[in-house]
């Protein structure tokens, strides 16, 4: 009988590489928010995008990346982690990108798209063996959480 609960090593090793890279990706886009851009100049940008309470979204957008995507890396609250980036994906797919059509190069969703299933894709299988939610977590704390 195979044990249908735990994943297998090699489906761990696939978690991690995605974790990591998708991690890595939204903590570079938050980081810049705050730092490259700072936060004023995000809440400018989200307001001249049309995007609705401006001073209240681009912050909670720049950290909800920033730190949900060194979570990611880590493995840790992966579940509720990747469902809050992929509805921050979701918005900005449908708040800015889709007008533009797919390609990324003219301002298109393609890039938000893969970014927005893949935290879907990890909040609905969770982090694997290889993360902080199995090794501090599991067992714990409910199944949706870990």
């Amino acid at each position: 009988m195979t044990n249908t609960t735990a994943p297998s090593a090699a489906t761990s090793t696939g978690l991690l590489v995605l974790r990591v890279v998708v991690g890595a990706i939204f903590a570079a886009h938050g980081a810049q928010k705050i730092f490259e851009y700072t936060l004023p100049g995000t809440i400018g940008s989200f307001a001249g995008m049309g995007i609705p309470l401006p001073e209240i979204a681009a912050p909670v957008v720049a950290f909800v990346e920033l730190v949900g995507g060194i979570l990611l890396i880590a493995g840790f609250f992966t579940r509720p982690v990747g469902i809050l980036l992929a509805i921050d994906m979701a918005v900005a797919l449908v708040a800015v990108h889709l007008p533009a059509g797919l390609w990324v190069g003219e301002g298109g969703y393609e890039f938000v798209a893969v970014l927005g299933v893949a935290a879907l894709a990890l909040a609905f299988t969770g982090a694997g063996k290889f993360s902080l939610d199995r090794a501090l977590l599991r067992g714990r704390v409910p199944a949706w959480i870990a």
